[in-house]
């Protein structure tokens, strides 16, 4: 199967995804506010598009992308392109809108899946719901919903972290996080593509939520350096966006992906993606 893939936001996960598609003989559009982001947009193997600035060319496109970040009043594609993606809906054969599993809230380390009510707390979260029901909405779009846990991956991870002055392991009693590899989104993204279920929402995450420090911890062994040092939760100084993480605490389940998208996963816990990580640099 190829295409054309219009992606708006075409950033870390994005350029995952292309990098799967081009070589299949994928042609792909992909937006960038950053002119000085052009060339790593074509390295990823498409074609880059400044936006706000050019006009988007939706004709021929056959598949969308959607990664951009939501502000309070929703979708900022949806806020420019609404009428024209909504007049062109029969056009397109799957659009798929990146969101975030910070939409559903707070449940205290309970186990969530795509069933689970949204009841975000965090203003992200908020927003991503609006998002999400906004796209959901269009008339007759073939819409997707993935809902990303924390992402990491090359040039992205713990590895860097601990080379910061001063890395502390944050510990809160009880909480965990869900994590993806980036190369799990591109395989979830293109299985789906393959296989389009209109209205479907996934969750896309590994198989093991686990305590942040855990990670830190791991990290450091892999490259023989000393454990950073635990520091209380009630005590660290956190940033609000950093402290609100923590104010979430849930496992997610990712039976979905597995069960109607046959992924079986590249990555299924941290410890596989972090040896594969030091072996890639």
């Amino acid at each position: 199967m190829t295409g054309t893939l219009f992606s708006f936001g075409h950033g870390y996960s994005a350029q995952a995804l292309s990098r799967v598609l081009h070589p299949q003989g994928w042609r792909i559009c992909g937006t960038t506010r950053d002119p000085a982001q052009s060339a790593t947009i074509r390295a990823s193997g498409a074609d880059p598009v400044v936006w706000p600035g050019q006009v988007p060319n939706l004709d021929g496109v056959t598949h969308i992308l959607i990664s951009t970040a939501p502000k309070a009043d929703g979708d900022p594609v949806l806020a420019a392109l609404h009428d024209e993606i909504a007049a062109r809906a029969d056009q397109f054969e799957w659009v798929g809108y990146l969101s975030t599993t910070a939409v559903y809230g707070d449940h205290q380390g309970g186990w969530v899946d795509e069933t689970t009510q949204a009841t975000p707390t965090a203003e992200r979260g908020k927003w991503r719901v609006k998002a999400e029901q906004q796209w959901l909405a269009v008339p007759g779009l073939p819409t997707h919903i993935f809902r990303l846990a924390g992402i990491y991956g090359p040039g992205r991870g713990p590895f860097s972290k601990l080379k910061r002055v001063g890395m502390r392991r944050i510990v809160k009693p009880g909480q965990v996080f869900s994590r993806i590899h980036v190369a799990d989104i591109a395989q979830v993204l293109a299985a789906s593509m393959a296989a389009p279920n209109p209205g479907a929402v996934y969750n896309v995450c590994d198989d093991e939520p686990v305590p942040p420090q855990d990670v830190i911890a791991y990290a450091a062994e892999l490259q023989g350096l000393p454990l950073p040092p635990a520091v209380p939760f009630d005590q660290a100084d956190l940033t609000p966006m950093a402290r609100s993480f923590y104010n979430e605490n849930k496992r997610v389940r990712n039976d979905r992906i597995k069960e109607e998208l046959g992924v079986s996963l590249l990555y299924p816990n941290y410890r596989v993606g972090l040896e594969a990580l030091m072996r890639d640099t």
